[in-house]
């Protein structure tokens, strides 16, 4: 199948948008107000008022069925000895296949309350169950694949199962699973794609209901405060909570992104993309603006890790995208590909509108590489790299980065609807948010609930921020760490970890794609440093896939990074002098957690994961830089 003719076809409706050279992706100019309290907090929102957004993203599938019911929406690879091809389904083949499900759903036993789980990579069949059970008012919910298949045991997928007691399980390899739910507390039918196990159903048995008439009446009963979806937080600090995203938060969050991209509605996307459904980056973001815009999904298998960043260069030759989404480390990744093959490269940007990274800092350099690929192809205009922040309680966009210039940490400016307000604590200006796409709670948890949300309605989110320019807020607001993830040395010195973590990625940028920040009850500060391909490169007699370890032995890395280290530690007092460095092994895990759904590391979940590594920085390990 030619992949690039296949979505060129939705010309029909919308035209194609210019390439980045050409300068004429059309964004919105900020236009913020400040409103400034006699108690030292402010609030900012857009003088641009949020048009109106439908009740439910499933009414677009609707739409496009009708609209464009050939062009193809979602596709994924099929591998097998011979050459890797992809299997494509139409928005109208999607409609129907999703009538189908959402009649099986409604053939359940137990009413309209108890979710849809789904366990499994993102896949077709996992976004055809996700949607039918939205079309039929049943929530879902996305648990990563990683309780299964990395966690060393089950007992945390076991409680979450419990704790959501879903009417249907959902997963896509059945043999890959059979073990993790072995002995798993549920009380409803399971489908997989093969069905493997005893009393499991296949896929097929849902796909081959005959839709009726209750179909149709309980999409058509959809309200826009009706649960959509659950996603859990990433319980790194306890159980997960059950993120309760209704329809109309998911339209509304996707109305916001369009005001602030107008060019959206001028071309439908075309993305390739690996970021998990069990994330709201993935999910919210970037499926549903697929989804919203008539666009083209083409599921990655690949991921930004050795020996499987191959297989999303493989991907991204066959397919040319509009925008491109990824965190740091993808971006990281890919680099190399687009600076050495010259014919990957210009396929790469022959049409891209937007690269697109998650709240963490971007660093200059791996920037720095994407702008030179681009020149190489004949690209003379800007590159432009857009931001946003948000969490999985907002659907998740608060703020967005539409506007060039933007420096490392800024994450933009609040979207249209959207209000954002700074409270000064501690040293720092807590950010709290109100507006149409923050969630209305967690499922069945009233404490935690009312806890995150202050006497006005604005959700806690637990991050701080400051304004790039005090005196125009339309420069954007620069991240300024969590609120709660600050601590103490045992000298009892306060240690602000997202005003060092800022200076310690510029100081060892190009060598430090993140950094985490240690020393809790210690006497020194520690930093754990996510290495880049620069920093392996130093070692070049050691292999590329050496671990953190091996890294931290060889002489010129050591030379490299105490030389950062010292640089660092000019005039900074105690609160901001790290003395020592280890390297990481691995790259942080989306999956696991150690990058929010914020897209910026996890300080406590890579602090408590990575454990072990913590204790060898603190240690006279030979793997250890310690500032000399």
């Amino acid at each position: 199948m030619d992949s690039e003719l296949k979505t060129f076809t939705r010309s029909e409706v919308r035209s194609v948008s210019p390439l980045i050279g050409e300068q004429c992706v059309v964004l919105a100019t900020p236009d913020i107000d400040q409103e400034v309290r006699a108690d030292g907090s402010f609030i900012l929102r857009s003088r641009a008022m949020l048009q109106p957004y439908g009740r439910s993203i499933v009414d677009w599938l609707v739409h496009w069925a009708a609209c464009t019911p050939d062009a193809p929406f979602l596709a994924e690879r099929i591998r097998s000895d011979g050459p890797a091809s992809w299997r494509t389904v139409t928005y109208s083949q999607v409609l129907a296949t999703v009538r189908s499900i959402g009649q099986a759903l409604l053939d359940l036993p137990d009413g309209r309350l108890r979710p849809v789980v789904i366990l499994s990579d993102n896949s077709v069949n996992h976004a055809l169950m996700s949607l039918a059970a939205m079309y039929v008012g049943r929530p879902s919910a996305t648990v990563s694949s990683a309780y299964a298949r990395v966690a060393k045991d089950m007992t945390k997928l076991h409680a979450i199962l419990k704790q959501l007691d879903p009417a249907l399980v959902y997963v896509e390899d059945g043999e890959g699973y059979g073990l993790a739910l072995a002995n798993a507390p549920l009380n409803c039918p399971v489908v997989a794609k093969d069905a493997p196990c005893a009393g499991w159903l296949p896929f097929d048995t849902l796909t081959a209901c005959k839709p009726h008439q209750a179909v149709d009446d309980a999409f058509a009963a959809l309200a826009p405060g009706d649960i959509a979806k659950l996603l859990l937080t990433s319980g790194s600090t306890g159980s997960p909570k059950l993120v309760v995203n209704t329809h109309g938060m998911l339209s509304a969050n996707q109305q916001m992104i369009a005001q602030c991209w107008p060019f959206v509605d001028r071309a439908a996307p075309v993305v390739v993309d690996w970021l998990p459904w069990s994330h709201t980056f993935g999910a919210n973001h970037n499926f549903n603006l697929v989804l919203r815009n008539g666009g083209a999904l083409y599921i990655d298998d690949g991921r930004p890790v050795p020996g499987l960043i191959e297989r999303t260069v493989e991907n991204l030759r066959d397919v040319c995208p509009t925008l491109h989404f990824n965190v740091p480390r993808g971006f990281d990744a890919l680099a190399p590909f687009l600076e050495t093959d010259h014919a990957f490269a210009t396929r790469f940007f022959s049409r891209l509108q937007v690269l697109f990274y998650a709240a963490a800092s971007l660093p200059a350099t791996v920037r720095s590489h994407y702008e030179r690929a681009a020149l190489r192809t004949g690209h003379t205009g800007q590159v432009f790299f857009a931001s946003a922040w948000g969490s999985t309680e907002t659907a998740p966009l608060v703020t967005s980065v539409h506007f060039p210039g933007a420096v490392a940490g800024n994450i933009g400016v609040p979207a249209p609807g959207n209000e954002l307000k700074f409270v000064p604590g501690g040293g720092k200006l807590e950010m709290r948010v109100r507006g149409p796409s923050v969630f209305p709670g967690y499922l069945n948890d009233p404490e935690a609930t009312a806890a995150a949300f202050d006497e006005e309605g604005f959700y806690r989110i637990g991050d701080a921020g400051k304004l790039c320019d005090p005196l125009d807020a339309n420069r954007g607001v620069m991240f300024d760490g969590r609120v709660a993830e600050d601590f103490k040395l045992s000298s009892g010195t306060w240690v602000s970890v997202g005003t060092l973590r800022i200076k310690a990625v510029s100081v060892l940028t190009p060598y430090a794609l993140d950094i985490v920040i240690a020393g809790h009850d210690r006497d020194q500060i520690g930093l754990l440093v996510f290495p880049t391909k620069a920093l392996r490169e130093l070692a070049p007699e050691l292999d590329g896939n050496a671990d953190g370890e091996e890294l931290g032995r060889h002489p010129t890395v050591r030379a490299t990074l105490n030389t950062a280290l010292r640089e660092l530690a000019r005039d900074a007092g105690s609160s901001q002098r790290a003395a020592r460095v280890a390297i990481l092994s691995a790259p942080p895990s989306l999956e696991l957690g150690e990058v929010t759904d914020k897209g910026y590391i996890n300080q406590r979940a890579v602090l408590s994961l990575r454990a072990d590594d913590v204790t060898r920085l603190f240690s006279s390990a030979d793997s250890v830089i310690v500032l000399g």
